[in-house]
């Protein structure tokens, strides 16, 4: 395979496109400080992290905010400081905030020269709006968890995928999956017979963060420490 055989690529939002570690991070620390716990960001993300995997598989029709609120106060009951209900819905109303990675507009840009750009994202569609401000670009398909009625990792999520791209008259084989995380992307994705591409945006760090390890050994065909670098891969083959 080369990127010469793509027509489209379908990527996943939050920690490839959007920070969603320093979003969560930017709520769940100050929180945990303000009530003693000695936690730093990493530990409190690794934590976190299970109680959303959790949520989303036991609540698949919730909407990502609710899915954030009941994360946070499963984590709360796990650290022994329950969260308040104001608390976790201004975590669920914090999607908007999470900052984009830097690289992630220019290297959009540059790919939609080449590529139709698809979200496929476990969020809901009034949440993604205010991260797409962030990001700039136009996609020609958003396909969300409140469209499709179930999260990543489910498989439900990459067959409506796969009729997203029938519909749009895309090629069987011509679809490129790109995503930062193993479990909800690359495990499914590879399950549903599709070429990735990994955004390893944790390769400076250890261990999981926010993104829960995946449940069996996954070998994406590409990988690469950010959006800017894949882009190059891209113009570098295509000239």
């Amino acid at each position: 395979m080369d990127f010469a055989d793509f027509d489209a690529l379908s990527f996943d939002c939050y920690g490839t496109l959007i920070d969603w570690e320093a979003g969560i991070a930017a709520v769940l620390g100050p929180w945990a400080r303000a009530r003693g716990l000695a936690l730093a960001d990493e530990d409190l993300l690794l934590a976190y992290s299970a109680h959303e995997a959790a949520a989303e598989a036991e609540h698949p029709t919730a909407l990502y905010p609710e899915i954030l609120a009941r994360s946070m106060r499963a984590l709360g009951a796990q650290l022994g400081v329950p969260a308040s209900d104001a608390e976790a819905a201004a975590f669920g109303a914090s999607v908007p905030d999470w900052p984009a990675f830097p690289d992630s507009h220019d290297a959009l840009d540059r790919l939609a020269r080449r590529y139709r750009l698809i979200i496929l994202s476990n969020v809901d569609r009034a949440s993604f709006a205010g991260s797409n401000r962030r990001l700039g670009v136009t996609f020609t398909s958003i396909l969300t968890a409140q469209d499709i009625g179930s999260y990543k990792p489910s498989p439900r999520n990459f067959g409506a995928l796969a009729a997203e791209r029938a519909r749009l008259g895309i090629p069987e084989g011509r679809l490129l999956h790109v995503a930062q995380s193993l479990f909800h992307d690359h495990v499914p994705a590879k399950a549903a017979g599709l070429p990735t591409v990994w955004i390893n945006r944790r390769h400076a760090r250890p261990g999981w963060g926010a993104t829960p390890e995946p449940p069996a050994p996954v070998s994406p065909d590409w990988t690469f420490t950010s959006m800017a670098e894949f882009a190059d891969a891209v113009d570098a083959e295509r000239g």
